[in-house]
Formats: structure tokens, sequence, C-alpha cells
């Protein structure tokens, strides 16, 4: 059984980075230290992990901090990761889940994360699965992060919302047809690209960024569909 906790103690920040570690192959502590993540949480931040209660290792974490976004009040969730061999298997659902339960129950209108859009099992979880809104696109917003995951490409990272309120987590897509509506290619596996052909992958980021970004100042991303396009549809309000 897997049980999802608030991490208060030192160690459990120390597990909470070697997880990320595990799923972004950074570095030892590359991320940010673990007195960092205490004061987070001393502060009143938002961070968890995952426990498998059969061996007492921790299998996913997550952190966040309070923000505001279009003058609401939210979390803003900075990771949220779960080791290699169980991704797949619901945790990271339920993870974001318990994040947004604590960001309810706390009085906040509404989760923000970032993720690169050229990722599409990425894009399909937050978007699809998820129900999240994609509403700015940041071009290279960390700077060259060197992991596994994104090499030395640009960061570039479109900045989701996802509402707290309890029909936020029901909603169920609305389809690439309606007036004004947009889809927008992405490659098969940009991960896989970014080893084999890394020039290719940066043709692929700067075709994106090209295309997205402009296309944010009247539209949001509402859905990924089954070919792995990202489906914008015109702005009318932050959902």
């Amino acid at each position: 059984m897997i049980e999802i906790h608030h991490l208060h103690s030192l160690g459990e920040m120390h597990r909470l980075l070697a997880v990320a570690d595990r799923v972004w192959g950074i570095s030892p502590g590359g991320l940010v230290g673990a007195d960092f993540l205490i004061a987070l949480e001393h502060a009143g931040g938002y961070v968890a992990g995952a426990i498998d209660t059969s061996n007492g290792d921790m299998v996913a974490g997550s952190f966040g901090m309070l923000s505001r976004h279009d003058g609401d009040w939210c979390l803003h969730s900075h990771i949220t990761g779960v080791v290699p061999e169980l991704q797949g298997t619901g945790l990271g659902r339920r993870m974001k889940f318990h994040q947004r339960d604590w960001a309810r129950s706390s009085g906040l209108a509404a989760i923000t994360w970032t993720f690169d859009p050229l990722v599409r099992r990425n894009a399909w979880f937050n978007l699809r699965v998820l129900g999240a809104v994609g509403v700015e696109y940041l071009p290279n917003f960390y700077g060259p992060l060197n992991d596994d995951i994104n090499g030395s490409d640009d960061s570039d990272r479109l900045l989701v919302r996802w509402s707290t309120s309890p029909a936020a987590a029901e909603r169920t897509s609305l389809g690439a047809s309606g007036p004004g509506h947009v889809a927008v290619e992405v490659p098969d596996d940009i991960v896989v690209l970014r080893r084999d052909d890394p020039e290719e992958a940066r043709r692929w980021r700067r075709s994106l960024r090209d295309e997205l970004s402009p296309l944010l100042r009247t539209h949001e991303v509402f859905d990924a569909d089954e070919q792995g396009r990202l489906l914008l549809r015109p702005r009318t309000s932050v959902t």
C-alpha cells in the first residue's frame, strides 16, 4: 500500500530530494536544498511524499508555495514526481489530487504549475487527465537544466492553472472542433529526440515557441488529443 503524507522533518526533506534526483536524473541536491524545504513547510507551504508501507520507501514527492495568479491566491506547484518504476500506475494522479484537496482546504482558488509542452505524455496528463488549462508561454523559463529529461535544450514552459472547485475535477474533454479552435503539433517523443537528434529537437522547440506563444495572447490550451496535439480555444476567462 502507498500512503501520501505531509512531510515535516529534515530527514524527510532529504528523502524527497532523493526521489527528485531519481525522477529527473540530476546530481544529488541539485534541485533545491533540504533547508529550503524545511523553511517552505514551516512557512505553511505544501510539502508531501508518498510512502510504500511495505518497506518504508518514499516513491513520490511534491512541493509548492503560495502564489498569486490573475488576482487569486493559489498554490504554485514547483515539482511533482514519481519514481520511474511506478510511473503510469496512477500514483501521479493521486499526488495531484492530494495537492488539490490541500489547496482547497487552505482556501486557495487554484493550483498553477509549469510543464514542457513538447513532452506529449505530460501534456496528456495535465490537460486531458487532470483538466488543467494552459494560459501562458514562458520561453527558457529556468535556463538550461542539464538533466536526463531536458538535456541542454531551452526550458520553455507552459503555465497551467487547475481550479480547486469540485466541478473542475469532473471536467471532460470538449474535443478539437469548435469556433476558433486550433490544434498544434508536438513530436512523438521529445526526450528520445533530444538524445538521438538534438538539432531536430531544437527545431521543434523553435517551431512550437513561434506558433504557441502568440496564440496564447488570444487562446488557452484546454486539451490534448489522441494524436498528441495541443488543442486551443479562444480565451474568455481563466478557468
